[in-house]
């Protein structure tokens, strides 16, 4: 496929039917043979090549078919990302907008939330303004569904790489004042939901419909149920910053393990969580379709070892490690969703239909998006990862544009 028919750019839209036929995984099912047809940005046929209708056959561009063994599957959806390819999203503007998520959308991600830091509250308005002006533009690479504010209201037990000096207590008048000016805009916030005040923005962010997350957290297993009976249904980097499980002490990891009611994000590099936990959490969370696989990348992904920022705070990346230069404590990751992926199937030993869920179409219904994306299905859009057989990328569509030339 040419780069003239397989990219746009501005309001020009493909006046042809594109064509992909391979293996095709739809929601539940894996196809050997199957074909995805799409115009714009729209999906027109996902189904077996013997459905395919003949104006879609008349109307459409030469076939594309996929590797030998390779597969097709729906663009992966990243909640929880810092940042990438030297950007960090604390200092967005829109050339670094444009830079994490152009990388990022080489990598597989076709949507995410751009995630904050525990900062200043004059640091948080600027991201949420900027965030806010990029998304009402083209956005022509993954899209940003929104922000995900990880912090500031954290338990100074747990700040992991978030700076200490701007943890603050939960307030609620924060959040009303932020969904005033930006409707919408805010789709995540992470909290410890034993401290003071938490409850109470749990609450009010059940009633808004954003996603109550617990995170970097001291609290107690009772504390976590008390607080997702108040609205909290999810948990940040299951395992990390966070009371860990204990037979006589379930924590708040027990609680997350436990209780169907939490969805759970892991980070699956091999580095934050050992395989076997993940197979534990997948085990309990993937039959509710309530694990989340992310990224929590660093601005160091797609980058050599060296140097860097998360935040305002130093870190140093030894072989693909981030870990803050004062005190050692990870760091997010280098990892992309695409490597999340991989290492969901080839290491931990989940179906391609499980690892695709946790990477697109679970993180869609949490952010409830997943009447137009996260799967690959009539009338949704033309989010599209091409993977040959071992699993890497070979092509990216977002909204039916191609990105890149070469992965």
């Amino acid at each position: 496929m040419t780069e003239e028919n397989s990219r746009v750019s501005g309001s020009q839209r493909h006046e042809k039917i594109s064509l992909l036929r391979g293996k095709l995984l739809l929601a539940d099912e894996i196809l050997e043979d199957g074909v995805i047809a799409w115009r714009d940005e729209k999906i027109l046929y996902a189904g077996i090549p013997e459905g395919l209708p003949e104006q879609i056959r008349r109307e459409a561009l030469p076939l594309l078919s996929v590797p030998d063994r390779g597969l097709i599957v729906p663009g992966f959806i990243d909640i929880h990302v810092h940042g990438g390819n030297g950007e960090d999203f604390m200092d967005a503007s829109p050339e670094v907008l444009d830079k994490i998520t152009s990388f990022h959308s080489t990598q597989g991600t076709t949507a995410m939330l751009a995630t904050s830091m525990t900062a200043p509250k004059e640091r948080l308005d600027s991201v949420l303004a900027e965030v806010d002006r990029y998304r009402s533009g083209e956005m022509p690479y993954a899209q940003l569904e929104g922000v995900h504010l990880e912090g500031p209201f954290f338990s100074p037990k747990w700040p992991g790489a978030q700076n200490p000096e701007h943890i603050i207590l939960p307030d609620v008048s924060w959040l009303e004042a932020w969904e005033k000016q930006y409707p919408g805009l805010i789709r995540q916030v992470t909290l410890a939901p034993e401290r003071e005040g938490a409850l109470e923005v749990i609450s009010w962010l059940r009633e808004q419909r954003i996603t109550a997350a617990l995170g970097h957290t001291d609290a107690t297993y009772e504390e976590v149920e008390r607080a997702v009976e108040a609205g909290l249904h999810h948990a940040v980097h299951t395992f990390n910053a966070m009371t860990p499980l204990h037979h006589r002490l379930p924590g708040a990891a027990g609680a997350v393990l436990s209780d169907s009611r939490i969805s759970a994000e892991v980070i699956a590099d091999g580095i934050h969580v050992h395989p076997a936990a993940i197979s534990i959490l997948a085990q309990l969370k993937q039959h509710d379709d309530q694990l989340v696989l992310i990224t929590d990348a660093m601005s160091a992904a797609g980058l050599d070892d060296g140097e860097y920022k998360i935040g305002d705070l130093p870190v140093i990346v030894k072989h693909g490690e981030a870990r803050l230069k004062d005190g050692g404590a990870l760091a997010g990751s280098t990892l992309t969703m695409i490597r999340g992926f991989r290492y969901l199937v080839q290491e931990v030993g989940l179906s391609l239909n499980a690892a695709s869920r946790a990477a697109s179409l679970t993180p869609a219904r949490l952010l409830g998006i997943d009447h137009r994306t996260g799967s690959l299905a009539q009338g949704k859009q033309a989010d599209i990862v091409l993977l040959n057989a071992e699993l890497d990328i070979e092509g990216v569509w977002v909204k039916g544009r191609r990105v890149g030339e070469s992965y």
